[in-house]
């Protein structure tokens, strides 16, 4: 069954000319996954003619679609690299290719890639043609507007402290989340990880928990050298995450290892309920 989340606006289709085929969205792609339909057509409308070469082609940009860096970066990337089986090929619309653009750009330039020229915007046709529209002013009328996080230099981990220094720096903060990373094994050798959040507290604000978690999940997946540095082994670890949020942008302060053997982290935590700020 086909959905697009009532992206289509309805106009003139047009056809790249290729003769091609259906066929079932790889599981390599699972940025294509439950996105409202299973087959493509090959070939895509990044001229990818296999699927060797369209697994190969996407994986670099499957962590840009995990960091949600746009409400609709997964919609605009699968139109491209696995377009719907329709009669005739549908392009994302200029104006979805520049609200994606501007959001995610920031994001690779955190990992060190600039926006591609296959991507220019300019090449996709206009609003008024048949394509896939962004829905940006609906989306944020709908939900709510998180505070985003930012590209940052990494803080360095901290090992020793006492609980008293941890209650000076929570009485600083908007928030502390721990956080359990390890990396996952893939077959394909791209970094990932599994990534557990538990919010410790909230101080300011009218963030959820839950809210939270995913700010701060897409923190780790944004500043992947971070990760990276937190993650030196398969072996989970965990970490207390301690920041600010600060004109709509969460940045993280603090990094704390939290180890079993130590106690002071737990200490400051249990202490946080009761504690009286100076």
């Amino acid at each position: 069954v086909f959905a697009v989340n009532g992206f289509l606006r309805v106009a003139m289709g047009f056809d790249i000319g290729l003769s091609t085929k259906c066929v079932v969205i790889p599981k390599e792609m699972g940025m294509c996954h439950k996105i409202g339909y299973s087959e493509m057509r090959l070939p895509n409308l990044m001229g990818h003619t296999s699927m060797a070469e369209v697994i190969l082609k996407s994986t670099t940009w499957q962590h840009l679609a995990h960091t949600d860096c746009h409400p609709h970066v997964r919609t605009f990337l699968c139109s491209l690299f696995a377009p719907i089986c329709l009669d005739t090929f549908i392009h994302p619309c200029r104006s979805m290719c520049f609200a994606v653009r501007d959001s995610c750009a920031p994001v690779l330039a955190c990992h060190g890639h600039h926006w591609p020229d296959s991507l220019d915007c300019d090449r996709f046709p206009a609003d008024e043609d048949m394509c896939l529209a962004s829905l940006t002013k609906e989306y944020k009328y709908l939900h709510k507007v998180l505070p985003k996080p930012a590209c940052q230099t990494c803080p360095a981990v901290e090992e020793f402290f006492t609980h008293k220094r941890v209650l000076e720096v929570f009485c600083n903060s908007n928030f502390a989340v721990k956080v359990k990373l390890s990396k996952k094994r893939t077959v394909i050798g791209d970094q990932e990880y599994n990534i557990e959040c538990q919010v410790e507290f909230i101080t300011q604000g009218s963030l959820l928990p839950y809210e939270t978690q995913n700010m701060i999940q897409q923190w780790l997946l944004i500043n992947e050298n971070c990760t990276q540095r937190m993650t030196p082994t398969h072996r989970p670890m965990v970490y207390l995450l301690v920041g600010n949020i600060e004109e709509g942008i969460i940045l993280v302060k603090q990094v704390y290892r939290w180890q079993r053997r130590d106690s002071q982290l737990t200490l400051a935590t249990q202490k946080w309920r009761y504690h009286k700020c100076l």
